[in-house]
Parts: C-alpha cells; sequence; structure tokens
C-alpha cells in the first residue's frame, strides 16, 4: 500500500473529524434521538400544529445528519480495508477512497451553513430610500432580482405585503422565503445597495444616485429561540386596505408592533385577520430583534440597544450602471462587470465569496 493512498486517507479522517465537531454533529444525534422518542408518542397529536413542527424538524435534522453518518462509515471501513495491506484490494481501496474525498467535498458546503439560524427560511424586506421615484424604482429592480434568484433556487415565496409607488416600482415590500438554508444564502443581502445610473425619469437623462434598503431576517415561528417579554410591546390596531370587496375598512384588522427598549416598529396589514396579522408582525420582529442581537454582538435581547442597528449605516454592495458597468460588494470585494445578470438573479458570485470569507473567518 503506497504512501500517497495513506496520507489521502488520513487527510479524509482529519478533515471529517473537523467537520464533524464543527457541525456539532453529535448534539444534533442526540437531539433526533430526543425527537424520535417524542414523535412517537401518540398524545402529541393533541396538538396538530406542535406535531407537524417536531415531525418537520425531525425530517429536517435527519437530512443534515445522515449523509455524514454514512461518511464516516465509509472512512471507517476504508480504514479497515488499508490495515489488511492486500495489495488485491488496491484498486477497490483507491476507487472507494476517491469517492469518499468527493462525497466529503459536497458535504463541506454544509460548513457555510453552520449558523445557528441558517437552515431557516427568511423574511426579505425592501425599502425603498429618499430619492422619490427614482429610489422607488431601485427598489423594485431589487424585488425582481431576488424574486428571480428565489425562483432560481426553487424557494417557495409568500408575499405578506407590498406598496407600490405612485409613478414606479415600490416604497416597500416584504416575503416570506421558505427552502433549505434561505437564511443562510441570503444573509448575505441585509444592508443597502447603491445604484447609479442615468435617470429614466428627467428629461435631462442625468446621472443620478439610489439607494435601498434589504433586510434578511430569520423565520422564528415560536418564542423558543427568543424570548420577548410582553411588557415591552405596544401592539396598536387600524384600519386595514383590505382585500377588496364590501368589508374594506370596516375593521381593525393592521396591526402594529413596537418593541419599546429598541423602538423595533413592525407593522403588517395583509393577511386576512387580525390574529393573522399579530402572528405575522411578531414572527418578523423576532427576527428584527435576532438580526439585531448579530450586529450588536449581544449575549441576549435584553442587552439590546436602541438605535444601533446597521440599517441604513452600512452600505455592502453598489451597482454602477453608467459612465461603466460594474457591480462591487463593500465587504468581499466581488464584483462582477455584468450588472445585467447580476440584476436578473444570478447571485451565485457574491453569495458564495461572502460565504468563503465568513467560514475562513
Amino acid at each position: 500500500m503506497g504512501p500517497n493512498l495513506k496520507k489521502r486517507l488520513e487527510t479524509l479522517q482529519a478533515e471529517l473529524t473537523s467537520a464533524w465537531q464543527k457541525l456539532q454533529l453529535d448534539a444534533r444525534i442526540q437531539a433526533i434521538t430526543a425527537l424520535e422518542t417524542e414523535v412517537a408518542n401518540p398524545e402529541i397529536w393533541a396538538n396538530p400544529e406542535y406535531a407537524r413542527e417536531q415531525n418537520e424538524k425531525l425530517a429536517r435534522l435527519n437530512d443534515e445528519v445522515q449523509p455524514w453518518r454514512l461518511l464516516r462509515v465509509q472512512a471507517e471501513d476504508l480504514a479497515e480495508l488499508f490495515s489488511l495491506r492486500d495489495e488485491r484490494l488496491l484498486n477497490e481501496l483507491e476507487q472507494q477512497l476517491t469517492a469518499s474525498e468527493q462525497n466529503l467535498s459536497q458535504l463541506k458546503q454544509a460548513l457555510r451553513f453552520s449558523g445557528k439560524y441558517d437552515s431557516l427560511g427568511a423574511v426579505l424586506r425592501i425599502t425603498s430610500g429618499a430619492g422619490g421615484t427614482e429610489a422607488m424604482d431601485w427598489a423594485g429592480m431589487l424585488e425582481r432580482m431576488y424574486l428571480r434568484f428565489a425562483e432560481k433556487q426553487k424557494f417557495k415565496i409568500t408575499c405578506l405585503e407590498r406598496v407600490t409607488g405612485e409613478e414606479a416600482g415600490i416604497k416597500t415590500a416584504v416575503y416570506e422565503i421558505t427552502g433549505t438554508n434561505v437564511y443562510g444564502l441570503l444573509k448575505s443581502e441585509h444592508g443597502v445597495h447603491r445604484l447609479v445610473r442615468l435617470s429614466p425619469f428627467n428629461a435631462d437623462n442625468l446621472r443620478q444616485t439610489s439607494f435601498a434598503l434589504v433586510e434578511i431576517l430569520p423565520i422564528i415561528k415560536t418564542d423558543e429561540d427568543i424570548k420577548i417579554n410582553e411588557k415591552d410591546l405596544r401592539i396598536d390596531v387600524y384600519h386595514s386596505g383590505g382585500h377588496g370587496g364590501q368589508s374594506v375598512n370596516t375593521t381593525n384588522s393592521a396591526v402594529r408592533i413596537t418593541h419599546l427598549p429598541t423602538n423595533t416598529v413592525v407593522a403588517i396589514q395583509n393577511e386576512r385577520s387580525q390574529l393573522q396579522n399579530k402572528e405575522k408582525a411578531m414572527e418578523i420582529l423576532r427576527g428584527k430583534l435576532i438580526q439585531l442581537q448579530l450586529e450588536q454582538h449581544a449575549e441576549s435581547i435584553d442587552k439590546l440597544r436602541a438605535g444601533e442597528s446597521a440599517s441604513w449605516g452600512q452600505q455592502i454592495r453598489n451597482y454602477v450602471l453608467q459612465p461603466y458597468k460594474l457591480v462591487k460588494d463593500t465587504r468581499t470585494k466581488f464584483e462582477s462587470t455584468e450588472p445585467e445578470k447580476i440584476l436578473d438573479g444570478e447571485l451565485d458570485g457574491f453569495i458564495n465569496s461572502y460565504l468563503e470569507q465568513n467560514t475562513a473567518q
């Protein structure tokens, strides 16, 4: 058995051990065992919604862990084959080792999504900046870009709220996006996006700079990950724009929730009932506070400080259409000279460079 094979096998085992620890797979296996016991109990169906959530959590954990367990068994088998020192097994050993190396290379992509909330869905919120029609049109361009990206990834997209501009684009739009590692993929997009172009909205065709704020918030459906004190909330109800029909503006179905310690405000009016609006608003508020916690490196929600979100202060990407064509990320320095493709949802280069930078750190 050649020294090259031995070195490759040792490298495989070392990288597998490192990834196993980084992904905390032993803890996930324990969580799977506990969930299997829980969902096997018929009494769990007394609360069908909770039962469904636990079954989904179990399925997600199994999908995440099973490929790694299989690879570890394969590595152990390879080590056993190698220990036999049988030259007749050389071809078989090399083929299996190559397959395992390729498998590990693919699975290591999961290391990019080892953040606490990376596997969750995300709320995408786009808000136009100062600048009237120009800014609203830019916000609409970003909306299309992200919807195109989500469609290509085969994510499920649900519009929670959308306020169009008077002449073009949008003032704000809120979408719920679900699928595998949605938050992990899209978290790189959180921040201010700047556009420079020749204005299509004035007669002189002058060069114009526009801004839009993109918020990417993890979908936290329960209080399991974040405890919010009811005393810290102010909940206001008001007339909703409604979905049309005779009952429009006859009920107070729209909900605005303010988290007083941080002055974080969430308002939703697109759902059909006040209860649905409140649930969606709480879901978005949890995501906003989690994002704020990540930005401030705070130990808990109680330690958050008001007015210290990056929000409009963090410009993350420049899109220049005139006098030259360039899209450049201010954090990773990744750039593209094909803004048309980027604005059509081809974000893989920007997302991957951000994830690689974070993994390296």
